[in-house]
């Protein structure tokens, strides 16, 4: 077993002159400093009195599975002889709110995949399956993270 750690510098820069004195007296707004990275400019959603013009925790929670299995994808493609030449995804999560709490019911990506050889387009879905089981990200999500992939054969 290989274990790997990851850091980063979060940076609340929110104070508005009164800190947390009440509840709209302060911005939600956070740096995210990792080094050899361009700082993310972070916020919590509209919702929550945040600034939606930078990034929230739900929206990279979702950039973070999409990409996962991006990647997972091309490496089972390689593994299966299978040229993948383009690919986009439109990935969309349901979060549910209880009270100050709550959590993600399901997370669905749609990823649309460009292969080369048309004999390989009933391979992919398959593919997709090893790409959720070998992404590290959605295996460690208490919710489903589904797949309504299409599949596109370049001429």
């Amino acid at each position: 077993m290989t274990t790997h750690t990851y850091e980063l510098e979060l940076e609340w820069t929110g104070d508005l002159g009164t800190g947390t004195s009440g509840y709209r007296d302060y911005s939600r707004d956070v740096l995210a400093h990792s080094e050899g990275r361009p700082t993310l400019e972070l916020s919590a959603d509209r919702p929550f009195r945040g600034d939606p013009s930078r990034w929230n925790p739900e929206v990279l929670l979702l950039a973070a599975l999409s990409e996962c299995h991006l990647l997972s994808f091309l490496h089972v493609a390689v593994m299966h002889g299978v040229t993948v030449v383009a690919y986009t995804d439109t990935p969309v999560g349901e979060m549910e709110q209880s009270g100050i709490g709550g959590h993600f019911t399901r997370v669905l990506l749609r990823p649309r995949v460009t292969i080369t050889d048309p004999g390989h387009a009933e391979l992919v879905p398959r593919l997709h399956e090893e790409a959720g089981a070998a992404c590290f990200i959605a295996s460690s999500m208490n919710f489903p993270v589904e797949h309504e992939a299409i599949t596109v054969v370049r001429d």
